[in-house]
């Protein structure tokens, strides 16, 4: 009876659909992450779309070569090729047999002889012989195996399902490595074997029993007990994996996560770091989802003495400890607001822990390197308009930072709005901003503890700007800004001891000026070739800088809080006020003058070059002497960048001194990436405080310091498993290294393992130079990867 359709009756389905149950029979561990899919109960609910196999939902289709019914033994017996398919699963076996049970619930259903289960995702089950009862709530698997989604191989001398929360496999090897090459067995890069897996539904817990962890066949961790949350299950709480690391700071280290979930919406890491040199560590996050945003806290406590790069301890305990928080909410659709909370006890406490992750985005203001913001903010923003206010703090974490030299920000205010409709054929944009700093000490003397510098402005802008482009091609556009400014200014040092004045003052200020380009295209070859000459001209009245003091000379200071990190390079070139912030403005009759070139051929290569510069009609002091700025012809401004061939790009920029081309500040470098390997060159050089004392942020850079530095590194695959990789950064002025890596890795389809040496030259803190070697070892399907420093 080949190829027979039988009716789907009570004792039929149940007897010959034990492919639906064998699904459920054979748990994914939770490795997998899969879900376990169950058969769909009848319901009155309007019928769906067929599944593919054209089934309607309840159908089954069967076919074997015999099928006998024992009525008098309640027997019914399918054999010869049997192959049934019922809500998109399709099981193969040999034989497939259903013995009905004297009572409800006591049948058992038997599919003997290679059994395959196809599952609906392309999962596929295979086993020896499968045994269940006539409800699929528990049955056994002998000779189980399973590939699994994302080529997840899993095997087991038996699988067991004891009832609808209970299952298990015994004698289990898990795998996401090729097993086979070229038909022949292999052994894989990496397994996982336990004696027993259970999965505890209820309890929303996976389970293991002597497990090991084997990479080419060799055992290199064994746990003899071993559990974490239910990855089947939405969210559970559970052990998370742990970071194993070895290092001269804190010795052998271990630290293990445990996941809480308070609620559907909340859950709490609670991370103990045990250390053998120093005492525990406990890191913490908490993050909770609400309807219109989250909150997202990472914290970390301990109470111990300081140590320094060796673990050598001094000083007295004390309570060391940090937060990093950040929140966002989304209050209505054009308004949102949100926070940051971020604050260590100690400055290099995230060094000596090894906390990854602390300098990342949590809000829209950024502050620099190795610095911390806590800021408060709400925005409101539609089509045409916008606006902000904030408030903020800093804390800084460089060597020589001193936290009472930061400003607090309280408040800060920004907004602007569109015109709907053109005036005088441009565009008009109304800005206002308004800014408070309060700041406790000086930056510039901080043995004097000389008292810090108050500030106060309301800003209000009006910005014009139309655009025309003739037939020719010849594109002109005007623009004008006017700017009225009123500050209010305290604690400016009069030069006598501690004592300060304050002032109030107001400024008028604005621009005008056009911007003009005409560009020329010209076909060469396989090329188009653009040139394009740009020039804008800007005037201005001269404008009223703020004047706090005066230096030794007898030179004016003025006012800067927002424009100290300023360069002149080819993104500044062509601004009609060149300062990035409000203190200072540029003034005075100007004409900015560059000239474009690109070439762009049809097989993607390309290059582009960038020189200009800018005249004006008188010096401008305002600028400092290291900018390039001040005289009447500044600096020259080179950028250019190609991609010569597929897989290389090369860049470079360049600020030429304006009488004798000398470089006063360059940085070039190039990446690649190609079948042969991978790799980046960068080289900087800045002499920008060469001529004087420059103010970074709240550092005073001495004179004379100039910074060249180079940097680069790579990965070059050997063969098609090994490679090594390299990395370094060297500072040429001090002529040292500042980090040198060289490493040897190994990689395949599920594992890579680097072998990492390191020597770190520079000195930050206490912390000291050190050599290092860090072995990393990645498992796919894993997640995090396991290294020991």
């Amino acid at each position: 009876m080949r190829s027979r359709r039988r009716p789907t009756s009570a004792a039929a389905k149940c007897a010959l659909l034990a492919g639906a149950a064998m699904a459920v029979l054979c748990a994914e561990p939770a490795l997998a992450q899969t879900r376990i899919a169950r058969p769909l109960r009848p319901t009155t609910s309007p019928v769906p779309a067929p599944v593919p196999d054209g089934l309607q939902p309840g159908e089954m289709y069967m076919e074997a070569d015999q099928v006998i019914r024992d009525d008098k033994n309640k027997i019914t017996t399918a054999e010869g090729s049997v192959e049934v398919r019922y809500q998109g699963r399709t099981l193969r076996a040999d034989k497939v047999v259903y013995e009905e049970g004297e009572s409800d619930g006591q049948g058992v259903i038997r599919a003997l002889g290679h059994v395959t289960i196809v599952n609906a995702d392309g999962t596929v089950e295979y086993a020896d012989e499968f045994v269940l009862d006539d409800k699929m709530r528990a049955g056994v698997a002998q000779g189980f195996s399973a590939r699994l989604q994302e080529n997840i191989k899993l095997a087991g001398a038996t699988a067991v399902r004891r009832s609808e929360s209970i299952q298990e496999l015994n004698r289990a090897i898990y795998t996401p490595c090729p097993i086979c090459a070229n038909d022949h067995p292999k052994t894989p890069t990496w397994s996982i074997s336990a004696e027993r897996v259970v999965q505890d539904k209820v309890h929303r817990v996976v389970y293991y029993r002597h497990a090991r962890v084997h990479v080419l066949g060799v055992p290199i961790l064994y746990l003899p007990v071993f559990w974490h949350a239910d990855p089947s299950a939405p969210r559970a709480s559970g052990l998370l994996a742990p970071k194993i690391q070895a290092s001269d700071r804190r010795g052998f280290s271990y630290e293990q996560p445990y996941l809480f979930v308070l609620s559907p919406y909340a859950d709490l890491i609670l991370s103990p770091q045990l250390n053998t040199k120093v005492n525990p560590f406990l890191n913490g996050q908490f993050r909770k989802r609400f309807y219109s945003g989250d909150v997202d806290v990472r914290f970390g406590y301990t109470h111990d003495k300081d140590f320094d790069g060796k673990g050598q301890k001094f000083g007295t305990d004390t309570n060391r400890s940090y937060i990093l928080a950040r929140g966002g909410f989304q209050l209505t659709d054009a308004w949102r607001a949100g926070f940051t909370a971020e604050h260590t006890s100690d400055p290099l406490l995230f060094d000596k822990y090894q906390i990854g992750d602390v300098y990342q985005t949590r809000g829209p203001y950024i502050p620099d390197d190795r610095r911390l913001i806590s800021q408060v903010y709400a925005a409101r923003q539609d089509q045409r308009s916008y606006f902000s206010a904030a408030a903020m703090t800093f804390q800084g974490l460089r060597a020589g930072d001193n936290n009472r030299t930061f400003p607090l920000v309280a408040p800060l205010i920004e907004g602007h709005y569109d015109a709907p409709e053109k005036i005088a054929g441009g565009r008009l944009r109304v800005n206002v901003s308004a800014v408070a700093l309060t700041r406790d000490q000086s930056p510039l003397d901080q043995a004097s503890r000389l008292p810090g510098l108050d500030s106060r402005r309301v800003t209000g802008d009006l910005d014009w700007r139309a655009s025309y482009t003739s037939a020719a091609g010849l594109r002109v556009e005007p623009f004008v800004q006017a700017r009225a400014d009123a500050y209010s200014v305290g604690d400016m040092l009069t030069g006598v001891g501690k004592q300060t004045t304050s002032k109030t003052t107001g400024r008028a200020l604005g621009v005008a000026g056009v911007d003009v380009t005409y560009p020329f295209f010209k076909r060469w070859h396989d090329a188009t070739i653009i040139l394009e000459p740009v020039a804008q001209l800007a005037i201005s009245p001269k404008a009223k800088q703020i004047v706090v003091g005066r230096d030794t000379t007898g030179a004016p200071v003025y006012l800067n809080e927002d424009s100290v990190a300023f360069d002149f390079d080819e993104t500044t070139l062509f601004r009609a006020n060149k300062f990035p912030g409000y203190d200072l403005y540029e003034d005075g009759s100007r004409l900015n003058v560059g000239g474009r070139v690109a070439v762009l051929w049809d097989d993607g290569r390309r290059a582009n070059l960038l020189i200009g510069r800018s005249y004006r009609a008188d010096r401008n002091t305002v600028f400092s002497a290291s900018s390039g700025l001040r005289p009447r012809a500044s600096d020259w401004i080179v950028a250019a960048d190609a991609q010569p061939i597929r897989g290389l790009t090369i860049f470079g920029r360049a600020r030429l001194d304006a009488d004798d081309l000398t470089v006063h500040r360059a940085e070039a470098g190039a990446n690649l990436a190609s079948k042969w390997g991978s790799g980046f060159v960068r080289y900087l050089r800045d002499d920008s405080s060469t001529l004087g004392p420059t103010l970074v942020g709240s550092t005073v850079i001495p004179a004379g310091q100039r910074v060249e530095n180079f940097e680069m590194g790579g990965d070059v695959p050997v063969t098609k498993n090994w490679g090594v990789t390299a990395y370094g950064n060297r500072d040429l002025v001090q002529k040292a290294w500042v980090i040198r890596d060289l490493g040897v890795y190994y990689r395949d389809d599920c594992a890579r393992v680097d072998v990492i040496y390191r020597r770190e030259d520079t000195i930050i803190g206490r912390l000291g130079p050190r050599d290092s070697i860090a072995l990393r070892l990645t498992l796919a399907t894993l997640g995090s990867p396991f290294t020991v420093r």
